[in-house]
């Protein structure tokens, strides 16, 4: 690098002792305005409740600055991808007049999804190669500076790592956490990381999740699952690691942070408030219920593994209640799902333009998906990391480029108001709008058709007027009991009552396409449920401020005028909460297994014959598929 770039280099890492975001300058009230396009978004990022100032959104969104304090813009947009040094000496330009750093500045390199394969390590080497230039100037320049990988380490599959045991899956062994902590370490910064669902996959070395999490915790010198780590002044990182595996009470593959970090989180949240200047940002391996960032729909959605803690509904919410309460909390990233960071909304703001849909009430809290360095794990080839940086009056977030040279975009910008109060804008268009439109995720919104099938509504909501559903039908309802349920691309979903995240499927495409559904009264006014199998009323007794009318929902075949009825579960749910345990179907497959063998052995049949004969049975299961479709 030449002489110059690295003095520059030096000014830009030093931080901001007035705003932290280059190519930009603070209006009268505080709102950035935007040097880019009139179709680039600004988002007002304000307590619950307040009114964003229309006059300032105007000047955020349609620009009326040119450059820093009246100079020219910049060449270089940083809002584009260019090579890290036009990046950084376009950024430096447009801070050489704010001073120095403080002990405020910080810089944070996050890795998404590593799945490391020890056969395959030449993306995470070239990875390495574009952030070890960052991290170098970043530690000479303030030295406030970490690595924090959001977990998920090793691959899921044999990668021929242990000759005794080809079948082992190399996720969650000893040798896959040693690696992962070479590799970590090798970013010669101080790193954290927190588990993911794959973290405490080492079934056949490990009999427990506690002996697994030990190995871990040990690998990458963790006193425990969690972490706090205090990274500038008054500026915390703080990571929540999934703890559950073996013991988890559905798919393996859900995110579970354990009740003992929760209460730790919400302690340390308590004793780091807003109003005494305390910055929050939280890393965990899938996003909170309530996040509203991009999701996949046919696999983490319906198979119940989307967001923290999925199925424990309680648990679920508590996360985005804890935002929602702590104000401290600016920004939050998360990985799980492999999806780029080129999606505009794979960054949400607290809240969001009024012709979206309802106040999503996040706080101040911005949420970030974050993608994979390895392409072979990618969903939508893209490999990307992200780059965070700020100090006292806001924060940047930036993508890292792992496809092209390591170039560096500029995603999006915050800047604090005063301790509750944020100002964010989007600094560039969704770059994959038209592009994989199937993962953006359905999300009820005021525009879409809707019925609210309450207490004082009507005996009968025919939901869809009596036309069969297509994969166009778009239509959502909340029943009497709170419950949310919808129509997307086919499939019948039930979203979350407060945040109206979706949460699980309840009919797949193949069992509701052409079919209609209604919404009915079920149950008597004062409570009272028939036994029919005694021929005898039972009274229930009622709370004192029961106001819902026990429903039914129905589904209505035409063709043959057959009538489903959709049973909630036992705690009214009505997602299909199936998917097994991951011990729970490797011990089943391996059963079969031995039931082929058996036929091979003791009844002389052919192998494509013993596989075909064997069958199994179960309670309320009917397969070992790990999909609910």
């Amino acid at each position: 690098m030449r002489a110059s770039s690295k003095r520059l280099w030096a000014l830009l890492l030093a931080g901001w002792n007035a705003a932290p975001t280059m190519g930009f300058s603070l209006g009268s009230h505080g709102a950035f305005l935007s040097n880019r396009p009139a179709s680039r978004t600004a988002h007002f990022l304000a307590q619950n409740g307040d009114k964003e100032d229309p006059k300032q959104e105007k000047a955020a969104v349609n620009g009326q600055t040119n450059g820093v304090n009246g100079k020219p813009k910049p060449k270089t947009d940083r809002s584009e991808f260019v090579t890290a040094d036009q990046w950084l000496d376009a950024a430096v330009e447009s801070t050489m007049d704010q001073g120095g750093f403080d002990e405020s500045s910080f810089l944070v390199g996050i890795l998404g999804d590593l799945h490391i394969d020890p056969r395959k390590m030449e993306d995470y080497e070239q990875g390495r190669h574009h952030w070890m230039p960052i991290f170098e100037r970043a530690t000479s320049a303030h030295g406030n500076v970490a690595l924090v990988s959001l977990g998920d380490l090793g691959e899921s599959k044999n990668c021929d790592h242990n000759p005794d045991n080809p079948s082992e899956l190399f996720a969650g062994t000893t040798l896959c956490h040693e690696i992962a902590a070479d590799f970590l370490s090798s970013f010669q910064v101080p790193y954290e990381v927190i588990g993911g669902n794959h973290d405490l996959e080492g079934i056949d070395e490990f009999k427990t999740d506690a002996q697994n999490l030990q190995v871990f915790m040990k690998a990458h010198g963790k006193p425990t699952a969690h972490f706090c780590r205090e990274i500038a002044d008054k500026t915390l990182l703080v990571g929540l690691g999934s703890t559950i595996f073996r013991e988890a009470p559905y798919t393996s593959h859900e995110v579970i942070v354990d009740q003992d970090q929760i209460d730790w989180f919400q302690q340390l949240l308590q004793d780091k408030p807003a109003d005494e200047g305390w910055k929050i940002f939280v890393f965990t391996h899938a996003p909170p219920n309530g996040s509203g960032l991009r999701v996949l729909q046919e696999n983490h959605v319906v198979n119940g593994c989307c967001w923290l803690n999925h199925s424990n509904e309680k648990q679920c919410r508590t996360f985005i209640e804890l935002v929602r309460e702590y104000r401290a909390i600016k920004g939050w990233f998360s990985g799980h799902f492999h999806l780029g960071q080129d999606y505009q909304d794979s960054i949400t703001f607290p809240t969001i333009p009024r012709e979206e849909g309802p106040y999503p009430n996040r706080g101040s809290c911005v949420f970030a998906q974050t993608s994979v360095m390895r392409g072979g794990t990618s969903r939508d080839g893209r490999q990307q990391s992200r780059l965070l940086r700020g100090n006292k009056d806001g924060f940047e977030i930036c993508t890292v480029d792992h496809q092209n040279g390591g170039r560096i975009r500029l995603d999006a910008t915050i800047t604090y108001k005063d301790t509750g109060h944020e100002v964010g804008i989007y600094m560039h268009d969704d770059e994959a709008y038209d592009h994989d439109k199937y993962f953006k995720v359905y999300q009820p919104t005021e525009g879409d058709q809707s019925y609210f099938c309450g207490p004082e509504s009507e005996e009968e909501c025919s939901i869809t007027d009596d036309e069969p559903v297509s994969m166009d039908t778009r239509v959502w309802w909340r029943l009497s009991s709170g419950r949310v349920l919808g129509v997307m691309n086919g499939m019948l979903l039930e979203y979350d009552s407060s945040t109206l995240a979706p949460l699980g499927l309840v009919l797949s495409a193949d069992e509701l396409l052409g079919k209609s559904i209604a919404v009915v009264d079920s149950g008597l006014d004062d409570c009272i449920v028939t036994d029919e199998d005694d021929n005898a009323m039972e009274a229930v007794e009622c709370d004192d401020y029961y106001n819902e009318r026990e429903q039914a929902v129905l589904v209505h075949n035409p063709d043959t005028d057959t009538i489903m009825v959709v049973q909630p579960n036992e705690d009214g749910s009505y997602w299909r909460k199936i998917v097994r345990n991951k011990i729970a179907r490797m011990k089943e497959k391996r059963r079969e297994k031995a039931a082929v063998q058996y036929g091979l052995e003791r009844l002389c049949l052919s192998p494509d014959v013993a596989k075909e004969r064997v069958v199994s049975t179960w309670g309320p299961y009917t397969t070992t598929s790990g999909n609910a479709l």
